[in-house]
């Protein structure tokens, strides 16, 4: 088992499961006095922002990530939506809807924000679901990746400028099938409800495209540290490709057990984004070199926004940004959109100026336009290389935009 302690200093990306309740840790940010809701048309006074994101807890590094990214917007946009001062308010989500749903409960109602970004927790965004509705308050949530928070549970007042689990994972599926692996892939995911929505976007997919799943497990969540079992359930499934679902910690063991079975050279490992995303790799070791995923951002895109962003990043914080910096960073975008044009600061009036953004053309991810309130944005394959010495998710292929996947 992997120390606790070294994993959750590091960039943790156990995104979506529930873990131990910890207390919250509400902190304001500069916000003095409530938003004087300004003129119409964004014509000026103060917006204020809720930033809700893990600030203590195993889910505290992501966090970290995403304030960046919201803060690097603002400073590089003299910290105004349209003609809007922003006055940001920053509450920990902490691991659990437990702490997440009385954090945003907080900000709208103690705090008199405006609207509410964040949130990594997917049991906390659908459960403050009925509470913005309420409140006719504007939700961006800038990573936790259920499909109802966008799909059958969807209210017009939250929004998302992050990812859906089978979205990322369907993309994989349709590759997949495409690229020789159709007569065999074994699939793997922790049981909980991310790895759930992960292995049932990547089936329909793969299997739409005429591949056949040979295999399946479901190991423990937050549980199991010794993968052998499922590895030689792996080995004599007959598969010519491995699909998984992991993040955090387990990311780290399964991809390190895997070459260490020796399995990486003949049944090629593939995988959901978070697998190798952010500070995961560099603790994988070699051990994750050529393995393959699917993911809407990497720091290695090549375009004059990412190039300039990851430089600002780097220069900023001494590494390289991750997703859940991009998807932060593209609420503020988005909302400086809708301040432009929105007749003030009410929900319905930045939901009706949401839906007239258009496309995003200046995202470090690349182009994006909202698609039934959450993106329809480009999922690129990724490989992990060395390069000058460090491990990086290379982009092999631009797979093309995709939405999110309609509910079977």
């Amino acid at each position: 088992m992997l120390d606790h302690h070294m994993i959750t200093r590091r960039r943790l990306l156990g995104l979506f499961g529930a873990a131990a309740s910890v207390p919250v840790l509400s902190a304001c940010g500069s916000s003095v006095g409530g938003s004087d809701g300004g003129d119409a048309g964004g014509g000026g006074g103060s917006v204020r922002v809720g930033l809700v994101v893990p600030q203590s807890g195993v889910y505290a590094a992501l966090g970290t990530d995403m304030q960046r990214g919201w803060q690097l917007w603002l400073d590089g946009n003299g910290n105004r939506f349209g003609d809007y001062t922003v006055e940001t308010v920053i509450a920990d989500e902490g691991e659990t809807p437990q702490t997440g749903v009385p954090a945003v409960q907080k900000v709208l109602q103690s705090d008199g924000v405006d609207v509410v970004v964040g949130l990594v927790n997917s049991a906390t965004a659908l459960g403050v679901r009925d509470v913005v509705s309420e409140a006719r308050k504007l939700l961006i949530v800038t990573n936790a990746g259920a499909e109802d928070v966008t799909g059958a549970g969807r209210t017009p007042y939250v929004w998302r400028s992050s990812f859906t689990n089978a979205q990322v994972a369907a993309a994989m599926g349709t590759h997949l099938a495409e690229s020789g692996f159709a007569e065999g892939v074994f699939a793997i995911a922790p049981d909980y409800a991310a790895g759930t929505e992960v292995i049932t976007g990547f089936t329909r997919a793969f299997e739409t495209g005429g591949g056949r799943v040979v295999g399946s497990a479901t190991p423990p969540f937050g549980t199991t540290s010794d993968y052998q079992p499922f590895l030689t359930s792996i080995q004599n499934s007959g598969a010519r490709a491995t699909f998984c679902f992991f993040s955090g910690a387990e990311a780290i063991t399964f991809v390190q057990q895997y070459a260490q079975f020796g399995l990486a050279g003949s049944i090629p490992l593939y995988g959901s984004g978070f697998l190798t995303e952010g500070n995961v790799l560099p603790q994988q070791g070699d051990a994750a070199l050529g393995v393959q995923t699917t993911l809407h951002y990497s720091d290695q895109l090549d375009n004059p926004e990412n190039a300039a962003f990851v430089e600002t990043y780097t220069a900023a914080h001494g590494e390289a940004p991750s997703c859940f910096a991009v998807q932060t960073y593209d609420a503020a975008n988005v909302l400086n959109r809708a301040l432009r044009t929105a007749t003030g600061l009410d929900g319905d009036a930045l939901v009706a100026a949401l839906g007239s953004v258009g496309t995003i053309e200046d995202s470090p991810r690349g182009p994006w336009t909202f698609d039934n309130q959450t993106p329809r944005q480009n999922i690129y394959l990724r490989r992990v290389e060395n390069v000058g010495g460090r491990l990086v998710n290379a982009v092999v292929a631009d797979l093309g935009p995709q939405s999110q996947p309609a509910a079977a």
